[in-house]
């Protein structure tokens, strides 16, 4: 493949990132127009709703769009939803050639848009940069192939795998600058999700505060089989816009879930398992509420039912060089845990590096 094609299809994809956090629930894409060698538009799509990469790129470039190449990390739609299709658009506009490199998993494209521009005569190139724009988009696929979230489970631990003092001490085990990536990864999700044990203990905010920028806020999710979460609690923070959701069981009485709604918060009543909120039901319900993806910062419970229900996709493991000890010292997995090690789940496409200024944090991810 030549090298020009890689660099330019890495171009969109560095535009696409600039989406991230507001394109949900459609996906990240990066657009860019060449002609005789020279870029002469480029655009991303920036948040659902508005215009989609191609068409920002068709702008940019004007009339210099006629005869020229795009190069888009997603095919190009070619369905109404909130916006008109990008293929009419790029078929108006006289482009001569397309090089895609990830195929559309919404059904409703899914090579439909490849083969309108192939019949209207424009050439079409299929997987450069593949890779790299898959795991841009893991998020989207997940969600337009199942109607379901992509989950991420987050901890963070000492060396031995406390996540917390035998007396409950747990602010901080982690340095600043990975607390800060906390916060980064915070700004790119739709939903954050704590059990009300941890709400009680900790009282978080589950805001995003981010250092050099203004942050989103993701909806914030408090699991409360019985509905008891305290109407003080920071969760309640009538200074954000985010939404919170109290996810109860049928169990919950009706003056606690009373007492939430009048507080401000959504309540919704998901089937138990275990006299707990059943995780796949309220996966279920997240997604048809158009939220494609769930931060996890729960628990050793919360953390240990979402793995035993087979929900989470990705793990991210923040692990500070400290030693805690104490056989009452909680580690990042409760429950009762798998009974042989030829059961235990395990991390594929592990990545390990340091946390840049983190005192010696190292972060380790995985997907399930």
């Amino acid at each position: 493949m030549d090298e020009t094609h890689i660099t330019l299809m890495r171009r969109a994809l560095t535009l696409a990132r600039m989406g991230k956090g507001h394109t949900s629930p459609n996906p990240l894409v990066g657009a860019v127009i060449v002609k005789a060698g020279n870029i002469v538009g480029e655009g991303y799509h920036q948040k659902a709703g508005g215009p989609h990469a191609e068409i920002h790129a068709l702008q940019a470039a004007g009339t210099a769009a006629k005869d020229g190449t795009l190069y888009v990390n997603l095919e190009p739609c070619c369905h109404w939803g909130r916006t008109p299709p990008c293929t009419d658009a790029l078929i108006q506009a006289g482009i001569a050639q397309v090089y895609i490199a990830e195929v559309d998993a919404n059904p409703k494209v899914a090579g439909k848009g490849i083969r309108q521009l192939e019949a209207a005569g424009i050439s079409v190139n299929i997987g450069i940069c593949t890779e790299e724009a898959a795991q841009l988009n893991e998020v989207h696929r997940k969600y337009v192939q199942t109607g379901q979230p992509f989950v991420i489970l987050k901890t963070a631990m000492s060396l031995d795998g406390k996540i917390a003092t035998a007396t409950g001490e747990s602010q901080w085990i982690t340095s600043e600058a990975s607390r800060q990536k906390v916060h980064e990864i915070r700004d790119e999700v739709d939903a954050i999700l704590v059990g009300s044990g941890t709400v009680r203990r900790d009282n978080p905010a589950l805001t995003t505060r981010l250092a050099h920028r203004p942050g989103k806020d993701a909806t914030r999710i408090v699991l409360d089989s019985r509905g008891r979460t305290p109407t003080d609690a920071n969760v309640f923070n009538a200074e954000s816009t985010a939404g919170l959701i109290i996810a109860v069981t049928p169990q919950a009485p009706a003056h606690n879930i009373a007492s939430l709604k009048k507080a401000g918060a959504d309540v919704i009543v998901v089937p138990a398992k275990h006299g707990r909120v059943g995780f796949s039901a309220l996966m279920e319900t997240l997604g048809a509420r158009e939220i494609t993806n769930v931060l996890i910062e729960g628990g050793a419970e919360v953390n240990a039912t979402a793995i035993a229900t087979g929900v989470v996709h990705k793990v991210i493991c923040f692990v500070a060089p400290k030693l805690i000890g104490g056989a009452d010292a909680p580690g990042p997995l409760g429950g009762q845990g798998i009974l042989a090690l030829a059961d235990a789940p395990k991390l594929e496409k592990v990545t390990v590096m340091p946390v840049q200024g983190g005192d010696g944090d190292i972060l380790i991810q995985g997907y399930l």
